[in-house]
């Protein structure tokens, strides 16, 4: 039974990962994908991590060619579960982001189980401060930087958020906050806010299915190991740590939360959402009726454009 279980959890998740994987290389493949054709210049694979070696310290420069003054900024962090995909499979939303006039910092960082907690949230933080000390050089204007993401890339863009606006004694936090700088906007999209006790989403739901529910575990084990719940993890949990923490440092920047409805995980963009309220925060929760997770991902789908409208709008009301 055991090995039958461990058979169907490696099969289902070489599935997802071979999709994603397998939409990202054709959707490169179409003539309107390539950078120059919309005036986007890319820089790939900047160390981040003076440092280090590794490919995932990398991150990828997306910069419109002919735009005048400096540029908004976006960092985007992509998803993944913790565990699959790369900067490379998220080229999408550093050009979308870039043809609307941002200069795009798409970051890569070290992937779970191989790297479990802290380490995508390490690389993140670190990645962070190199956004800070560089992007002036690219053209950027930090006055107006957004942090983005999507599913586990939310999680991270929400907890590099709360290493701006909380003092912390974690090291790569503690850098963070000490940089002063806070994004004017956050949108985390279709996340995973808390990836402890991932059958929280099963007791709300009578017919959870079991497929989904070994993802979930999957990312939870592989991210967190054998991690007890608490402030320990609350840079992997920064949903429940909102949810019991007294008010920041520094005020909240505005945050867009888009989900689609049946998103698995929409219970956690719905919690987020209060809680941020709750702190007199600026949080816009959009649902769009019948969409999946990640649906943003394929701008084919009505929807999926209609969240990117949303999307550029609330930036153009608190970005500029």
């Amino acid at each position: 039974m055991a090995k039958r279980e461990h058979l169907r959890r490696r099969a289902g998740g070489a599935l997802v990962n071979g999709f994603f994987q397998g939409a990202s290389r054709l959707g490169q493949l179409h003539p309107l994908a390539r950078p120059e054709r919309h005036g986007v210049e890319v820089i790939r694979d900047l160390a981040y991590a003076e440092e280090s070696r590794r490919r995932e310290h990398r991150l990828d420069v997306y910069r419109p060619k002919h735009a005048d003054g400096p540029l908004p900024v976006v960092m985007y962090i992509h998803g993944g579960g913790f565990r699959i995909l790369s900067k490379d499979t998220h080229w999408m939303m550093g050009l979308a982001f870039a043809r609307r006039g941002y200069l795009v910092f798409n970051v890569g960082y070290r992937l779970a189980p191989t790297h479990p907690f802290p380490a995508a949230i390490e690389d993140s933080c670190r990645a962070f401060e190199w956004v800070v000390a560089h992007a002036a050089r690219f053209g950027g204007d930090l006055e107006r930087l957004v942090i983005a993401g999507e599913s586990a890339g939310a999680n991270l863009a929400t907890s590099v958020t709360l290493a701006t606006l909380y003092e912390r004694e974690e090291p790569f936090a503690r850098r963070v906050f000490e940089t002063g700088v806070v994004p004017k906007a956050v949108l985390p999209a279709c996340g995973i806010f808390q990836v402890s006790d991932v059958e929280r989403f099963a007791r709300r739901k009578k017919r959870f299915s079991r497929f989904l529910m070994d993802r979930l575990q999957e990312v939870e084990r592989g991210y967190l190991g054998d991690r007890a719940h608490g402030p320990e993890i609350d840079f992997a949990d920064p949903l429940t740590w909102l949810e019991r923490s007294e008010a920041p440092h520094r005020p909240f920047p505005p945050f867009f939360l888009p989900v689609g409805t049946k998103d698995p995980l929409l219970d956690d963009t719905r919690r987020l959402a209060k809680a941020l309220r709750d702190h007199g925060a600026v949080a816009e929760d959009r649902y769009y009726e019948g969409e999946v997770h990640a649906f943003h991902a394929f701008p084919f789908l009505k929807n999926a454009r209609r969240c990117w409208q949303d999307s550029y709008a609330f930036l153009d009301q608190f970005v500029g």
